[in-house]
């Protein structure tokens, strides 16, 4: 199974925006672990605009 080229870009750039992260660190990770930092960015963003 691939994974979609636009979904990578997301992840990256989502990982990037907030954790100020190089391309090459966030592509060295694995596809579950950068999913995982994706999910975790999201719920503190959604965390923090709920205290808003």
């Amino acid at each position: 199974m691939t994974y979609a080229t636009d979904r990578i870009h997301e992840e990256v750039a989502y990982i990037a925006y907030h954790f100020h992260w190089n391309l090459e660190d966030i592509l060295d990770l694995e596809h579950r672990e950068r999913r995982r930092y994706a999910e975790q960015i999201a719920a503190l963003v959604t965390r923090a605009e709920g205290k808003r």
